[in-house]
């Protein structure tokens, strides 16, 4: 399986992701969502706050140009983040940073089980 269906079918085709990304640790994308934006240094910022979330915490997360604010995280396993409605769920794996968003016809905790359950399976796994 590609990384790409990995975000298709095991993210977005749930119903509980909305758009989703699967990055490196290095921040390089390996599948994404079509409508999922960001900048490079965005991506390398939310994959260090899994080891320091001190400055997601006093800033914010940017994806896309826009301010999540920071929720919480579990150090070296995920991170989480709203911005209004909507919201991202952050789990990281030992290769890998997947990013899944919710709106508000989601449940954060329903695209929370989709994000740790996949980071959980490249996790045993490998990756």
């Amino acid at each position: 399986m590609s990384w790409q269906s990995y975000v298709d079918n095991n993210l977005v085709a749930t119903g509980k992701v909305t758009k989703g990304a699967i990055f490196g640790l290095d921040g390089s994308t390996w599948g994404i969502s079509p409508d999922f934006q960001f900048a490079p240094e965005e991506i390398k910022k939310l994959v260090a706050s899994f080891s320091n979330s001190d400055e997601a915490a006093a800033q914010g997360i940017y994806i896309g140009g826009k301010k999540f604010v920071f929720l919480r995280d579990d150090p070296g396993r995920s991170v989480y983040a709203r911005l209004g409605a909507t919201g991202i769920a952050c789990a990281m794996t030992g290769q890998t940073v997947i990013v899944g968003f919710y709106d508000e016809s989601i449940g954060s905790g329903d695209c929370t089980v989709i994000v740790e359950g996949l980071a959980d399976y490249l996790r045993s796994v490998g990756y």
